[in-house]
């Protein structure tokens, strides 16, 4: 299969991707909501008129939260992760570092046939780097100050490369609005968990378990509330299955766009064990935030195994594996060139 191919394919799965995350997303709270205003509406029948739970309260807060997470994502949501992660815009370069790092995003950007995103540095010593934004217009790229100071210009470029593969493959979007919807479903699970279990032991469960009705009416509204208060407590968990949107494989098609754009397969190849032999975290990126990176962030052990497991729960693949194939890319395009080389210096 083409480069071409795999790139059409990948925009295309992530505009879909993008789609059924959203969905997923509005669905997901408007069940805690709307479910909610079922439960105490049940458990109010028989009450006086202005006691009864008769509007979905709930429903309708969780709902048009849902949606304005997903506006705001889509329309600030890369400014409010690099804000996160304390990043400043580069647009006067000061030294030579700086002034590297503009050329190459130039560079690259040209390569790729895209517009320059604009370009943010972290002060952070660990090397890393990502790229967020809603579409190529919008693109931000952004790495820290320790990537700057392990990278040799071509291994900055391989780096570059990589980031705006994921910008023309609408990854960046993708993961950017993953990372919001999974803030704002951690902050409404955090504020429920406290409701719901803040006296301990179960009391305060036991205080609103409905008491049994006539006609099983009671044992059915036990279940619904099981189900709901189990709801928002895999909330988090679940958050992350919607992650599933974002495959660990995006970052084999990015590493060898990467090699297209640079001509280079070594350079990232390169640029990536340097990274790799860093053993201190990405403290100024946080969990929320950590599949956008080049490399995990948090160094978690997952993202070094392969199989099902490590594909549902990692976010990013071994290093290793990938290293050997931007290699294997190498040793390949080393081949091509000998033999044309060869071809050439035949007599006619």
């Amino acid at each position: 299969m083409s480069d071409a191919v795999d790139l059409f394919s990948q925009q295309q799965a992530n505009r879909s991707r993008s789609h059924w995350l959203i969905a997923g997303f509005v669905i997901f709270f408007a069940w805690l909501g709307f479910g909610g205003d079922i439960i105490l509406l049940e458990m109010s029948r028989g009450e006086a008129a202005g006691t009864r739970w008769d509007i979905p309260f709930l429903g309708i807060a969780l709902t048009t939260y849902a949606l304005a997470t997903v506006i705001w994502a889509s329309r600030a949501g890369s400014r409010a992760i690099l804000g996160s992660t304390g990043a400043t815009e580069l647009t006067a370069p000061g030294t030579d570092q700086e002034r590297m790092l503009v050329n190459v995003v130039e560079e690259m950007a040209i390569a790729a046939g895209l517009p320059r995103p604009s370009i943010w540095t972290i002060p952070d010593p660990d090397p890393n780097a990502f790229a967020t934004g809603r579409d190529e217009n919008t693109a931000a790229i952004a790495v820290t100050q320790g990537l700057l100071e392990v990278c040799t210009r071509d291994e900055l470029q391989g780096v570059i490369a990589h980031e705006l593969a994921h910008i023309k493959n609408y990854d960046a979007r993708l993961m950017t609005l993953l990372a919001a919807m999974v803030g704002a479903i951690t902050v409404v699970s955090d504020y429920m968990h406290r409701i719901l279990f803040h006296r301990g032991s179960g009391r305060a469960l036991g205080a609103v378990v409905p008491r049994k009705k006539k006609g099983g009416g009671g044992v059915l509204l036990i279940v619904l509330l099981v189900l709901w208060v189990i709801s928002w407590i895999l909330a988090p968990a679940i958050s992350r299955m919607l992650a599933l949107g974002v495959s660990r494989k995006r970052e084999f098609l990015a590493d060898a766009m990467s090699a297209q754009f640079t001509r280079n397969p070594m350079a990232l190849a390169t640029a990536l064990e340097k990274i790799e032999r860093s053993h201190e975290p990405t403290r100024s990126i946080r969990r929320g935030a950590a599949h956008l990176c080049i490399a995990d962030p948090l160094g978690r052990r997952v993202n070094l195994k392969e199989g099902w497991l490590a594909d549902l729960w990692g976010t990013h693949p071994p290093m290793a594996m990938r290293v050997a194939r931007l290699r294997g890319m190498a040793f390949q395009e080393q081949k091509r060139a000998q033999r044309e080389a060869g071809a050439l210096a035949q007599p006619a």
